[in-house]
């Protein structure tokens, strides 16, 4: 069994229904992907795969890579690509030449794999780290199932020393996250060193 048939097995019922509304340059392979099953939870909802068209449990594909939505933020941090997937923070995967992670928190982006199925093995092979699982088990465990189309959220954020422990996070709309994030990740490029940051929490 290949990794991406891996994910699928051990992954929630999907999210969407009928596929539409893609994002311009969708990749074939990414498309093959939710054609199968048009978006999905794994591990416990740490891992998000955004499906096509409407859902009431997730943000649909061509909503969630609207330069409108959440994008503007980052200003010129923003990620090139189509992000099709998040972690349990809000860490974005992004389909480019490559794909990419991206951190919520700085903007800043790293090489993950070379395509959706090395993707897919990396994924299986260190979900701990990539999903952010151990962390979001025990939350839920304590506090209930993360709601629909929210994520985990640092109070004090993990770049500025906050811990990634439990008493740590709140849920919050994903949208709203990374508004958030985005102007966090603006401030830090922007501020010289000792310079205050605002950055406030409500849920």
């Amino acid at each position: 069994m290949n990794s991406i048939n891996k994910i699928l097995e051990i992954s929630s019922s999907a999210l969407g229904y009928d596929i539409h509304s893609l994002p311009d340059g969708i990749d074939v392979s990414l498309l093959r992907l939710l054609s199968y099953k048009n978006g999905f939870f794994a591990f416990e909802n740490s891992l998000e795969v955004f499906p096509c068209g409407e859902s009431f449990l997730s943000y649909p594909l061509h909503k969630w890579n609207d330069e409108a939505l959440w994008r503007g933020a980052y200003e010129n941090l923003a990620p090139i690509g189509i992000c099709f997937a998040q972690d349990a923070f809000g860490g974005q995967f992004v389909f480019s030449d490559y794909i990419y992670t991206f951190d919520p928190e700085t903007g800043g982006v790293e090489e993950f794999a070379i395509n959706l199925e090395e993707w897919a093995d990396n994924v299986l092979n260190d979900y701990e780290i990539s999903t952010g699982y151990p962390v979001a088990h025990k939350w839920q465990s304590e506090h209930g199932r993360i709601a629909p189309r929210n994520r985990l959220v640092p109070i004090k954020p993990f770049v500025l020393g906050g811990e990634f422990k439990i008493d740590n996070l709140v849920q919050m709309d994903a949208v709203k996250s990374l508004k958030l994030r985005g102007s966090l990740a603006q401030q830090i490029q922007n501020a010289p060193d000792g310079s205050n940051i605002i950055y406030e929490v409500t849920e």
